[in-house]
């Protein structure tokens, strides 16, 4: 009998993905929206450039401790959570077991068959059945702050570049026009990109990241001209 291909499956890719993928968004959308603001309010080139700059080292900075934050937030919970079900299990194993069997039967499982499942895997790993049956938590998902902080602020970085490279090579008659034609193009193979790591829709990951891509940009085009002729 031959043996069963394995399976490739993408919820491994989850922390990192949604990490990298926020993060390039970020970069991409708030430094082309800024220099685009700058821009519309007939700022010199070396204000432009250097409000580029602040904001991709500002950005960064900011999407690391965001990340770092908000997921070490997760994380304490999910170390809150555990302790408390060790507890539990430590008090009342019988009470846990039946708890867990109980959570089999609601997804399908004849009750005897349950209780059955229930006790072997308790009996592997108590904590590790309750942890990832009862209260959602797995190595899969489970929270990583500094990988968060770590990719969000370097894809970041990445992403706020490229704006800022067309602002260097782009004449200035044309500048506002490249850079938002640009970033827009960045933000389709970015979502492209994405939904294929995810295992999406190409058409629909490329058009959800530029549509709100350009909102950005037009809007602050709109404050950088109205600001920029009053002051």
């Amino acid at each position: 009998m031959p043996s069963p291909h394995p399976e490739t499956h993408r919820t491994h890719r989850i922390g990192w993905l949604r990490a990298a993928v926020l993060g390039a968004n970020d970069g991409i959308v708030s430094t082309a929206s800024l220099i685009v603001g700058i821009a519309a309010s007939n700022a010199a080139h070396a204000e432009i450039m250097l409000a580029g700059v602040a904001g991709l080292v500002a950005g960064a900075m900011s999407m690391a401790a965001g990340e770092y934050v908000s997921v070490s937030s997760q994380a304490d919970t999910e170390t809150a959570d555990l302790a408390r079900e060790r507890r539990e299990l430590d008090a009342d194993e019988p009470h846990e077991k039946k708890e867990l069997a109980a959570i089999y039967v609601m997804r399908g499982l004849e009750p005897s068959l349950a209780e059955q499942v229930a006790e072997q895997l308790m009996r592997y790993n108590a904590l590790e059945a309750h942890a990832r049956d009862e209260l959602g938590i797995s190595a899969t998902v489970s929270a990583r702050p500094v990988q968060a902080a770590l990719t969000s602020a370097a894809t970041f970085a990445v992403g706020a570049f490229l704006p800022l490279l067309i602002v260097l090579v782009a004449p200035a008659v044309h500048l506002v026009a490249s850079v938002i034609t640009a970033s827009l193009l960045f933000l389709a193979l970015l979502g492209m990109l994405a939904a294929q790591t995810g295992g999406s829709s190409l058409v629909k990951g490329a058009c959800r990241v530029t549509f709100w891509g350009a909102l950005a940009m037009g809007l602050t085009a709109l404050v950088g001209s109205l600001f920029g002729t009053v002051v």
